[in-house]
């Protein structure tokens, strides 16, 4: 079933774009680097330039890996997924193994779409998310345990992207993380500041063991937090490759958390897991001319409707004067903000009447474009 729903577990997004810088060695060996600083609030950044590749994440020892990867002769692919693991570590209130991603791919020639969005539990109907009244269930008690869990697809995304576009071995694109969840890593001060403002996280014995100290306050930022439950996982998916994941004992272990909840049980099966099937999609690419420059613009389709707003917002302002206007010091005037505002407007209001899962629910007309 692929109506995508929310899920409990985090999702990720990835976008993979860039060239290898040399070719592959015999190896890849990670070293771990300094670990990010424990200040927080806003850190101000000198600007790089790149000319072979260039990797960005939302979290430095995320970055780090992606930069080894490609260090070592990896791809854009191989760099994004030891990227993803280590984000599921250290950033797992955002990205990680148990929700889904989009993945866009770029050779230079072509843009690939890997799909690997979660999937809804084939028992998930209509009334999910509806109280015993028939009436929809407040936001929290809908997402919060395990009603809002869908089939996870990042990992077989990924091995499926990585069959095609890998050159370093899939295993070892697993070491950063693997080494980072048994050695440890600093709390990130955005992830001791979500832990804090979750009022939900601490309801979950596990999850209150590993992410509180025993008053009740986050991990304080800077203190050192290892994960040797998710290396373990880590381990059994580096040899054995995604199914392991999705069947046996870590599948076992997944199903029982969702469906034995206390208070928010959940629908999801043995059987969602073991058929999930991640697919490649064709990309929404459209063309933009802006001040006297011609730019190809490409994203990835329904069910992600980022790329199909943007297209439809600079479409409409292609119709207006928006490229007349002068900027102000460099900067777009205010009457180009207004003309903007109104084409995201519509372009927002059409995404929430028509844009949905295309293998359900086609577009008007049957198609995008």
């Amino acid at each position: 079933m692929r109506r995508p729903v929310l899920t409990w577990l985090a999702a990720a997004s990835l976008l993979a774009a860039c060239a290898s810088p040399t070719a592959p060695t015999s190896g890849f060996s990670y070293t771990v680097p300094q670990q990010p600083e424990a200040a927080s609030g806003l850190t101000a950044k000198p600007g790089w330039a790149t000319t072979k590749f260039a990797v960005a994440a939302a979290n430095p020892l995320a970055t780090d890996a992606g930069y080894q990867v490609l260090r070592a002769g990896g791809s854009a692919i191989d760099a994004a997924i030891a990227v993803q693991m280590v984000l599921t570590l250290v950033e797992p209130q955002s990205s990680g193994i148990g929700g889904g991603a989009f993945l866009l791919h770029s050779n230079g020639r072509e843009v690939e779409a890997f799909d690997g969005r979660e999937t809804a539990p084939a028992a998930a109907d209509e009334r999910l998310f509806l109280a015993a009244d028939g009436k929809p269930l407040p936001f929290y008690e809908a997402v919060v345990g395990g009603r809002s869990v869908g089939v996870p697809g990042t990992l077989k995304m990924l091995e499926m992207a990585h069959r095609q576009h890998g050159r370093l071995p899939w295993a070892a694109l697993f070491q950063p993380a693997i080494r980072l969840a048994e050695q440890g890593f600093r709390v990130s001060p955005r992830l001791n500041t979500l832990a804090k403002a979750d009022a939900h996280l601490q309801k979950d014995p596990t999850a209150r063991a590993y992410f509180f100290q025993a008053s009740g306050e986050p991990l304080a930022v800077g203190s050192t937090l290892r994960n040797p439950e998710l290396a373990a996982v880590l381990k059994r998916v580096a040899s054995e490759g995604a199914g392991a994941f999705y069947a046996g004992e870590i599948a076992q272990a997944i199903v029982d958390k969702v469906q034995k909840h206390p208070t928010n049980p959940g629908k999801l099966t043995l059987a969602d897991l073991a058929a999930y099937q991640p697919k490649k999609r064709a990309p929404i690419c459209h063309d933009y001319r802006a001040r006297a420059k011609d730019y190809r613009i490409c994203g990835f389709p329904p069910p992600s409707s980022g790329a199909i707003a943007v297209g439809q917002i600079l479409g409409i302002l292609a119709n207006t004067t928006a490229d007349t206007l002068p900027l102000v010091d460099g900067l777009p005037p205010a009457d180009w903000l207004h003309l903007y505002t109104e084409a995201a407007r519509l372009a927002f209001a059409d995404r929430a009447q028509y844009l949905a899962d295309p293998d359900f629910v086609q577009p008007p007309a049957g198609r995008l474009g």
